[in-house]
């Protein structure tokens, strides 16, 4: 059987070697690039311990696709989609193989509700459509009469600055509460979700923890960190209730920036739970010059629960398609107006 193996081998890495031109590789080796990727993720990836019910064994794992490498693949595409196939084993949005050609992905929020019309919000007069404005990637206008301030914020990775925060807070100044939206964010960088915290906390607070890989077992990691925000000036704290929207499609920093909410004082999660990622990416080069990136380092909430699979909202409203469709109305949006005008 080995010998039969090495023949077909040799037949599926001359015709790799055949694509070495067109990817600028100068060698491939597939058995080799397997090999690495497969122990990268063994030695460094960080939730086998917490997902062992829901994925197969990793060892396993390698026997299922081993056999694909010699059997499946006649041309370096296929090889890259039976590597990504393997990773698609983990069922997580950070792992991803990255190419000349293609980028893997795992879709985290596959057959779960959307409860998020774009269209209805950004382009309905009764939310973001006219009197709106725009800075630091917020958009931002007050709603019911002024009594509401709401915020929608699309993309962690926008940057904003305390000059931004300042005057959008300060134009919320007589509101009653405040709405922060970001259903289908998914995810950015994790120092503006702390920048963004803290202009809703009055003392300094741990909002979650972080740990270490600290060697080559699935369980080998350091103690908890706490991850803590300071408060800034407190004279443009948001000190009034606030209801945080979320969906499914809120992941990553964005899972980050609701489990750090969750809890706080005058803060309530409203709408579907969040679709998770709490593992902090590391990237490393295959020999071929392929990349993967996959979570190596887990946090935690501020209770030490991993939030990897999601975050429950203190308050579960799902949109009402049929009023989005009829009346033009978010029913999510108008159940946080209606707790905050003391409707509900």
């Amino acid at each position: 059987m080995k010998k039969i193996f090495a023949i077909i081998f040799v037949a599926v890495s001359s015709v790799f070697a055949s694509c070495d031109d067109d990817l600028e590789y100068d060698d491939f080796d597939a058995i080799e690039n397997f090999n690495f990727l497969w122990k990268e993720i063994d030695e460094k990836y960080c939730f086998f311990d917490y997902k062992k019910d829901s994925i197969m064994r990793w060892d396993l794992v390698y026997d299922k696709y081993v056999t694909k490498i010699y059997y499946d693949c006649s041309n370096v595409t296929e090889y890259f989609d039976v590597m990504a196939a393997m990773l698609g084993e983990l069922k997580d949005g950070h792992v991803n193989l990255y190419s000349s050609f293609d980028v893997s992905k795992y879709d985290f929020a596959d057959n779960t509700p959307i409860d998020f019309d774009y269209n209805l919000v950004m382009y309905n007069d009764r939310y973001l459509g006219k009197d709106t404005r725009s800075i630091g990637g917020f958009r931002y206008k007050t709603l019911r009469d002024g009594k509401v301030g709401y915020i929608r914020y699309a993309d962690f990775s926008s940057s904003f600055s305390y000059a931004n925060m300042y005057g959008i807070l300060s134009s919320f100044e007589d509101t009653e509460g405040l709405i922060i939206d970001v259903r289908n964010n998914g995810g950015g960088a994790i120092t503006n979700v702390n920048k963004l915290v803290s202009y809703f906390i009055e003392e300094t607070t741990v909002i979650g923890y972080r740990v270490n890989k600290t060697g080559p077992g699935h369980s080998d990691f350091s103690s908890p960190v706490a991850e803590k925000v300071s408060p800034v000036d407190n004279e443009i704290i948001y000190k009034k209730p606030v209801y945080v929207l979320t969906n499914s499609r809120c992941y990553s920093a964005t899972n980050e920036f609701v489990y750090a909410m969750k809890g706080l004082p005058r803060i309530k999660i409203l709408g579907g739970k969040t679709g998770g990622g709490c593992g902090m990416p590391f990237s490393t080069e295959l020999p071929c010059g392929w990349r993967v990136r996959f979570s190596a380092n887990p946090c935690y909430d501020k209770n030490m629960q991993i939030t990897e699979f999601g975050v429950d909202p203190d308050i579960e409203v799902h949109l009402d398609e049929e009023l989005a469709y009829r009346a033009k109305l978010d029913n999510i949006i108008e159940t946080a107006c209606d707790y905050i005008v003391k409707k509900k």
